[in-house]
């Protein structure tokens, strides 16, 4: 469960560290694209919290993430329209959401925890 944030962390250690200029023109791209990646990250900590995690699902739902946002967006260029704005909209409900069960489930845990310990201590 802790090598994607491992991954996470050691990407944005090495991207401060970096100094690689990404091009204006391709701030869209990039923006999406890690909304994608930070929304399969988090979709897949929730999968793994609620034991149904599968490398498979969580890979192609990266890639695909990735592909349909970025066609979005160079669809938008073309047409002259904003269309990144609508998986911008997407990927941000996806990420809060992802965020809310995650606390939910980890309280849940933490609070199963705490009554457990508090059981063995008064026996």
């Amino acid at each position: 469960m802790w090598l994607p944030l491992l991954g996470l962390i050691l990407g944005v250690a090495l991207g401060l560290l970096s100094d690689i200029q990404v091009p204006e023109v391709y701030g869209n791209y990039l923006s999406i694209a890690v909304l994608a990646a930070l929304d399969t990250l988090l979709g897949g900590i929730r999968a793994h919290l609620q034991q149904v995690y599968d490398d498979k699902v969580f890979v192609t739902g990266f890639f695909f993430n990735i592909a349909l946002a970025a066609g979005l967006a160079f669809l938008g260029v073309h047409l002259g329209v904003d269309l990144y704005l609508a998986a911008v909209f997407a990927f941000g409900v996806r990420l809060f959401q992802n965020i809310a069960v995650i606390r939910r489930i980890l309280l849940a845990k933490w609070t199963e925890r705490s009554k457990g310990s508090e059981t063995n201590a008064s026996d």
